[in-house]
């Protein structure tokens, strides 16, 4: 590989624009860079984790202390009513204002809850029975307790599961940009590769018009015949038509790699790479190893299966024995002047106990359970298959890395035969001992046989990415390829 024909190494100098003004060039990464910010799907993708990231912070945000005020500045109601245990109607007036102010806590260890209550209130009631008006204010400050029994822990598992979905989103746009990169790579390399055609088909129009020259000379000189001139010009003719096609066919290239990377249409760019790249040598062992502990879809068949274990327990509590336990403890005072609420206060106190206690579901619960542990199976399997592609597809790349430098080694040496053919036959055609339609044949060969080496280069090159992102393993410079959220083992 090192010893790759010159042509390539001046080609990539070569297509470095003479008037640079207002075309923009580009290397690989900084066409990467720009599609990274542009691409939509990324764009989406760049969404899903934000959304995620956000539900994430706001579910360890529920976890501390909650501090709210409740205020209800007025209550106002009039009624008559009958009251049966005295026999008679009676009429009642009730003013009432009041406020709340709460800190609650909840307990992740235990699922349960803790809360800190004191309510302030003020009243003015009359009562058409006793003639009576009374107003007062009343202070209840209490503590709550309250402990779900015999049940799965909600708030730890709605934590976790939001902390999968995360890791999930993270990966899937790790995924996406490895993706990105695959194909940002291929569109690249696509235009460089219409760069390296023009290049040609203008050496060869070049050749054409030098090879005109001379045959016109000779016609002229009376040393050939004018059928010769007249195949010298077809050549040429031919030679510049294929020159226009390539540029053409380079501008439509570069139009569909502008809006793959999200670059306006109307810019100019140019692409500026080297292709030529040294036999990088790969362990299969190794690669296969590298790819069964770092791929991240791998990580996120697992992140399926401890989701659908989830949904077992969430199906296992549907109609189950639970029971909550409840308690409160407070101080209640009340008084017609504020200082002296709690001259004579009353304890209060609450325990309460309960219990959910299912009899007959007709075999929902049973049945919903199967179905969970079912997708839990089926999960597992999709990992499984997950395991099998990788190794499959690495072994497959493996491979055609090694035909790919086999047909480099056999593209160099029709290159080198081409150009020795086509030198030799030059010498013929110039001498007169070979017609013009002879030569452009060898022109032919040598013109494809560039093109078949900067095929095989550029071929290599994408599939050394396609094993890297594979194997999340650089090859040519021999580290591990960690991407942004990756968790290394």
């Amino acid at each position: 590989m090192k010893k790759v024909l010159v042509f390539l190494v001046f080609s990539a100098f070569a297509l470095i624009p003479i008037e640079t003004h207002g075309q923009k060039i580009l290397k690989l990464q900084d066409a990467l860079g720009i599609a990274s910010a542009n691409s939509p799907q990324i764009r989406q993708v760049k969404y899903n984790l934000d959304r995620a990231r956000y539900m994430l912070n706001a579910q360890e945000a529920s976890l501390k202390s909650n501090f709210r005020f409740t205020l209800n500045p007025i209550n106002y109601s009039h009624d008559r009513a009958f009251n049966d245990f005295y026999n008679q109607w009676n009429t009642q007036r009730n003013l009432r204002s009041s406020g709340d102010f709460t800190v609650s806590q909840p307990i992740p260890l235990t699922d349960g809850n803790i809360s800190f209550t004191n309510r302030l209130a003020w009243q003015d009631s009359y009562s058409e029975f006793n003639d009576q008006r009374l107003k007062s204010f009343t202070n209840n400050l209490y503590i709550q307790f309250n402990q779900p029994l015999f049940t799965y822990n909600r708030t730890k598992l709605a934590l976790k599961q939001l902390q999968l979905d995360y890791e999930n989103n993270q990966l899937n746009f790790n995924i996406q940009m490895l993706a990105l990169e695959r194909l940002v790579a291929a569109d690249f390399y696509q235009v460089y590769q219409q760069q390296i055609r023009v290049e040609i088909a203008h050496d060869e129009y070049v050749n054409q018009q030098t090879n005109y020259a001379i045959i016109k000379n000779k016609v002229e000189g009376g040393l050939s015949a004018l059928e010769e001139l007249y195949q010298a010009e077809l050549n040429m003719a031919n030679g510049k038509s294929s020159w226009e096609n390539a540029k053409v066919t380079l501008e439509n290239a570069k139009d569909q790699f502008k809006i793959l990377i999200g670059m306006s249409i109307t810019e100019d760019i140019g692409v500026l790479a080297d292709p030529v790249v040294d036999s990088i040598p790969v362990d299969l062992d190794k690669a296969i190893q590298y790819g069964l502990a770092n791929r991240m879809e791998l990580r996120q068949n697992e992140i399926d299966i401890q989701n659908a274990q989830f949904n077992l327990i969430q199906t296992q509590a549907i109609n189950e024995f639970k029971g909550n336990l409840g308690v409160s403890v407070g101080l209640f005072g009340d008084n017609q002047k504020f200082p002296k609420i709690y001259n004579s206060p009353t304890d209060n106190e609450q325990v309460s106990f309960s219990l959910n206690i299912p009899i007959f579901d007709w075999g929902e619960r049973k049945a919903r359970i199967k179905a969970a542990q079912t997708g839990i199976e089926s999960q597992k399997l999709n990992q499984e298959n997950e395991r099998n592609d990788i190794v499959l597809n690495i072994r497959k790349t493996y491979r055609n890395l090694q035909n790919l430098l086999n047909q480099i080694r056999i593209a160099e040496q029709s290159l080198r035969n081409a150009q020795l053919t086509y030198d030799i036959n030059l010498e013929r055609y110039k001498n007169g001992d070979l017609t013009g339609m002879d030569l452009n044949l060898y022109q032919n060969q040598l013109s494809q046989a560039k093109i078949d080496l900067t095929s095989a280069q550029i071929n290599y090159i994408l599939e050394l990415l396609n094993l890297k992102i594979q194997t999340l393993y650089d090859w040519e410079n021999k580290v591990p390829i960690i991407p942004k959220g990756l968790k290394t083992k």
